[in-house]
């Protein structure tokens, strides 16, 4: 299998590559990852399944269209394919560092800049697959003045995403992120109260709130982003789609939250609207919701919470 990766990325790099290693790299929960040691450096490999190739298709162009936007440091996508029973995604290494609090200002800022580059000016680079990157591109042009949405479906983890481009934010949240979930939940044995009765609270909470379209990571935790030895604020492992900026600012403050430099740098490049601190747990269920379908466990309880505080209000 490895044999073959470096000779696709070889092929891809237009450079004669030799293997001299490959170390495992712990922390991913949905694909198992690896350093790989070849005598042009190191590159960083995602494999799973080989029947989830279209996740590191969607997470290649989700890297590619926030690197198009010049604003914030990505891993480069170099090449994805399936070997047997393998699907695998090459990506730029970065090396990584302890951080100071002016590096996460740094990040914030950075961040602010991407959420606030035009969505109308996104294209695609065409260096990874030219045909598709076209389709794309194509795509882009005819449909950026949707509103939200995006060109493909992507993941967020493991589970689908379903971006179809929608006028209304407020409908599209309510519809292709809080439903969607609810009803994996459902299947999955989740007790929750009725799923249009939840609908409908984030659609009338939302109504009122009509953002300016962005692009967004998506899965904007903090295992998600990092600092470079060089100082450089890097994101990562993204869910992208154009939709409320909102969203990221959100779900930064899950899981152990940014330090609050971050938050400093990102609100004096672009200031929040009123109402954020409302929005941010109705954003966050998504995600609740998520790590319930994907790991089941306290999940539940927490989106119970989250639930109830969006029906009350």
């Amino acid at each position: 299998m490895w044999q073959q990766i470096s000779q696709h990325l070889g092929a891809t790099i237009q450079q004669q590559l030799t293997i001299l290693g490959q170390k495992s790299v712990a922390g991913g929960c949905i694909n198992q990852n690896y350093t790989l040691q070849t005598n042009l450096g190191n590159y960083f490999v995602k494999l799973n399944q080989a029947s989830l190739i279209e996740m590191f298709v969607a997470e290649a162009k989700g890297l590619l269209q926030m690197q198009a936007t010049g604003t914030i440091k990505v891993p480069r996508p170099i090449c994805y394919g399936t070997v047997n029973d393998r699907a695998y995604l090459v990506l730029e290494y970065l090396d990584l560092s302890k951080n100071s609090s002016q590096d996460w200002s740094l990040m914030g800022e950075k961040l602010a800049a991407m959420h606030r580059f035009p969505v109308a000016n996104l294209r695609l680079d065409q260096h990874l697959d030219q045909y598709l990157d076209q389709q794309l591109n194509q795509r882009l042009d005819q449909q950026l003045d949707q509103g939200f949405g995006w060109v493909m479906n992507n993941t967020i983890g493991s589970t689908p995403q379903i971006n179809p481009w929608t006028k209304n934010w407020a409908k599209f949240f309510a519809e292709e992120r809080i439903s969607y979930q609810m009803q994996l939940a459902q299947r999955r044995g989740g007790q929750f109260p009725a799923i249009s009765k939840v609908v409908e609270a984030v659609y009338q909470s939302l109504i009122n709130h009509q953002p300016q379209p962005s692009l967004v990571h998506g899965d904007l935790w903090g295992g998600n982003a990092a600092i470079t030895k060089d100082g450089e604020p890097v994101i990562f492992d993204p869910a992208t789609y154009v939709g409320d900026r909102e969203v990221d600012l959100a779900m930064t403050k899950l899981f152990g939250g940014f330090p609050k430099e971050f938050y400093q740098g990102y609100h004096q490049a672009f200031p929040l609207p009123p109402g954020y601190a409302q929005r941010e747990n109705i954003y966050n269920l998504y995600h609740i919701l998520n790590h319930f379908n994907l790991f089941g466990g306290g999940y539940a309880h927490q989106a119970k919470e989250m639930i109830n505080e969006i029906l009350v209000n």
